[in-house]
């Protein structure tokens, strides 16, 4: 603590030294007030720093290199590994005390969250689509697929519909649930938008919400298609949406 309260109070006089207009600073009253004594201070600052505080401070130059480059996601585990690998012999503690010092720690990841709950029909739901994910004109195949959002506040749901020719999101909805009702919602804005009168194929995943009678009422005229088991409806395409 005494180390830390004499570089802030060298760093203030040279700050102070520094300004245009020049102005009378007093260390002792700085020291008097902060509470340290000012031979400490002298000896502070005619202190060479040892070999081992030399490379102390390297090591925490390293540290904090590799937590601004995994934007700030590396617990001590993660800069032990990375330091490790560069030549530094070192502990996964001595990195943690490190990182209390100088104030960083991993920032959290959100958790997994399950948004697609795979119904009991597999034998009944066919995948008509079948990986042909070019179709010859718009509005040939829709792709639906639901995904969450974290915020401040918690978790909210994105459910979205592709046309697949163009692979531009025609119709999404934002909700606190996972309720069918949104996914019909979505379908209705998409009908809305596109005022098809030809048939459609519709592809989705295998979750509830896409096998409810509520989405086979707002998808009757339409052919219905599903992914197979653990394979999401719309392909790499639509993540510029959903992930941006």
């Amino acid at each position: 603590m005494t180390k830390a309260l004499y570089t802030a109070t060298s760093e203030f006089v040279e700050a102070i030294k520094s300004l245009p207009v020049k102005r009378q600073v007093s260390v002792s009253g700085i020291l008097k007030k902060l509470g340290v004594s000012r031979s400490g201070y002298s000896a502070w600052k005619r202190h060479t720093p040892s070999n081992t505080e030399v490379h102390r401070s390297e090591v925490k130059e390293k540290i904090l290199a590799i937590y601004d480059a995994s934007h700030q996601n590396y617990g001590a585990p993660k800069i032990t590994m990375e330091l490790q690998k560069i030549g530094e012999i070192i502990s996964e503690k001595t990195v943690g005390n490190y990182m209390r010092q100088l104030g960083i720690k991993a920032q959290w990841v959100k958790p997994y969250i399950q948004t697609t709950i795979h119904s009991d029909f597999s034998e009944q739901l066919k995948n008509i689509l079948n990986e042909e994910f070019n179709p010859e004109r718009p509005d040939a195949v829709w792709c639906s697929d639901i995904t969450y959002i974290w915020t401040f506040e918690g978790f909210v749901y994105l459910t979205s519909i592709m046309d697949l020719y163009s692979r531009k999101i025609i119709s999404w909805v934002l909700s606190n649930t996972l309720e069918a009702v949104h996914v019909v919602e979505c379908i209705e804005k998409a009908k809305k938008l596109r005022k098809i009168n030809h048939p459609l194929i519709f592809h989705c995943d295998r979750g509830v919400q896409y096998v409810s009678e509520a989405f086979k009422r707002a998808t009757k005229a339409m052919t219905n298609s599903y992914s197979k088991k653990h394979i999401h409806a719309i392909m790499p395409a639509s993540n510029r949406f959903t992930h941006s």
